[in-house]
């Protein structure tokens, strides 16, 4: 049975504050790693004021500071936003600090929209050097070569271990490519999925990092005692998708009793496309559901994002769902 890790967007709800919502985030990674999850992520956004993990590498502190065997990471830091150097020397910092427990997820998209780019001070074409930054950057990682005149301190033989994420073909081939991990952000783009890790798979070349490929999956599970409990939590994730559609990102919402009075047929048809890599139900529902997408993808790991807006709800979801992974495990191995 694959492990679960939990993606966290530190979601500031609705009636909340960035200041809850990181509260949050450390309260449910030391119950993750009370659960026993593989590993607990945070993500770079800009400019959003429903997401609080802008200064991701901050915030991956803070959560390694207050847990203390459970892998953080980045899921992920968007390159295009920074340069290699600077990279290397937070996440080695975070490595020195918090050894073997420290994972870099990579991403080309740059987590926001053209105007914060500008604010950011990067150029908009950056992202053409996607491939040439993650190799600089793994070079900076790595151990010092003769010769080099520029190295991170730290950063330099942390070796932290590098991911490339996506949601197309091209983080698929580049991770092939490079012999590294590969995260498909099928929580909100599944479309490619399936095609994905297939390129990914039959082109994999290994690496000093990784001898086989190793593919994450992410997707969105709400768990609760009961169905409709989850259906209503989920209308969370619901809303904001849809506000997406309409251009209006803000704070996580309430959940509501109708979803259906919320959204238009297109906005519906949009934002439930977006969404259809999500899990929705009790103990009993999760495990049939799961188990065949696990079987149809081979996912090596699932990565679970949860928009729920109550805090005590949020863990109560990890909690039934890493049962639903002990049931899963103690049953025949999937083919």
């Amino acid at each position: 049975m694959p492990p679960f890790s939990i993606l966290d967007l530190a979601h500031v709800p609705h009636g909340g504050t960035p200041a809850d919502a990181l509260r949050n985030s450390l309260d449910l990674a030391r119950n993750a790693e009370r659960l026993g999850y593989q590993r607990f992520w945070l993500a770079e956004h800009h400019n959003m004021i429903g997401i609080a993990s802008a200064a991701t590498s901050v915030v991956i502190g803070h959560v390694a500071a207050g847990t203390k065997t459970i892998r953080v990471g980045a899921g992920g830091i968007m390159l295009p936003n920074h340069s290699p150097m600077v990279i290397a020397e937070q996440f080695g910092t975070l490595a020195t600090l918090f050894p073997g427990r420290i994972d870099l997820g990579l991403g080309r998209a740059p987590g926001t929209d053209q105007r914060t780019m500008r604010a950011l001070r990067r150029d908009p074409q950056a992202a053409d050097t996607f491939p040439q930054d993650v190799l600089e950057l793994q070079a900076l990682l790595g151990p010092l070569q003769e010769g080099q005149k520029v190295q991170a301190v730290p950063g330099t033989s942390t070796n932290v271990p590098l991911w490339i994420l996506g949601s197309s073909l091209f983080g698929a081939q580049l991770a092939a490519m490079l012999g590294l991990p590969y995260a498909f952000a099928s929580h909100f783009a599944p479309d490619a999925l399936m095609q994905a890790l297939a390129v990914y798979r039959e082109r994999f070349e290994p690496s000093a990092q990784l001898a086989k490929p190793h593919a994450m999956v992410g997707v969105n599970i709400i768990a609760a005692d009961a169905d409709a409990q989850a259906r209503r939590l989920f209308t969370s994730a619901q809303q904001a998708f849809t506000n997406m559609v309409r251009g209006t990102r803000g704070l996580l919402p309430e959940p509501i009793d109708d979803i259906e009075t919320y959204w238009s047929p297109m906005e519906k048809a949009h934002a439930s496309g977006m969404l259809a890599c999500s899990f929705v139900g009790s103990r009993e529902t999760l495990r049939t559901s799961l188990r065949a997408f696990l079987e149809k993808t081979g996912a090596d790991e699932l990565m679970v994002a949860s928009a729920i807006h109550d805090p005590a709800a949020r863990v109560r979801s990890y909690e039934i769902l890493a049962d639903v992974h002990a049931d899963l495990s103690a049953e025949p191995a999937l083919s």
